[in-house]
């Protein structure tokens, strides 16, 4: 079986979480200099992928990778009918905001809003979001840098996931309006699960336990 691990922010909380699921992977998986992208572990049926978050939940939906640890903001960008997310690890938590610069939020109300122009690397969700509120939403898609998106003219609004907030600060944004929480999540291929519950189910154990442990 294949277990895809985003790179990125949340790698740290899951790799801490790894051990107490009784998942040891291969020493390369922490070598930070390494190209390497597929790991054993103590496990002799178990290889770990690490890829980019958005990829993880593609990687499980078409089936090449049978579960994935991945942010609750990837599965409700994407969506995917055969994706099945039975467990919440409590890790990686932040939230997906709007925000737009201080200048403007000053004398902005968002309950006030009937068209906005948005970037962000969330269309999706975006455009779902502001037509459950009745708005007018063009969404420019960013792959990065979405806060200099406003200082440079393209938009006076974002949307992003933040975490402490300090890249807006620094950034002269203003969150203004939050869309979701946001925390990892264990997915599973539906079609795996199906046809591998004997496998599976241990591997959901264990990480439920894991979660638990974890818990103040």
């Amino acid at each position: 079986m294949i277990l895809a691990l985003p790179k990125g922010r949340i790698l740290e909380d899951i790799t801490s979480l790894l051990p107490r699921a009784n998942i040891h992977p291969e020493d390369a998986f922490y070598d930070e200099n390494s190209r390497q992208l597929r790991f054993t572990t103590n496990m002799p049926d178990v290889d770990i992928i690490r890829v980019r978050a958005f990829d993880v939940a593609t990687f499980v939906a078409f089936g090449v990778a049978h579960l994935g640890i991945v942010g609750l903001d990837v599965l409700m960008e994407f969506d995917y009918p055969e994706i099945y997310v039975p467990l919440d690890l409590n890790v990686g938590r932040c939230r997906i905001v709007v925000a737009e610069p201080h200048t403007v939020a000053r004398s902005d109300d968002p309950i006030h809003w009937s068209h906005v122009r948005v970037a962000t690397k969330y269309p999706r969700l975006t455009q779902r979001h502001f037509v459950q509120r009745g708005v007018q939403v063009e969404c420019i898609k960013l792959n990065g840098a979405v806060e200099l998106a406003t200082s440079l003219g393209l938009c006076e609004r974002i949307v992003d996931l933040v975490s402490t907030g300090r890249t807006l600060k620094n950034n002269g944004l203003t969150e203004v309006e939050k869309i979701a929480d946001v925390s990892s999540r264990l997915i599973i291929n539906r079609a795996a699960w199906k046809t591998m519950p004997q496998a599976i189910a241990p591997l959901i154990s264990q990480f439920e336990k894991a979660t638990t442990a974890a818990k103040p």
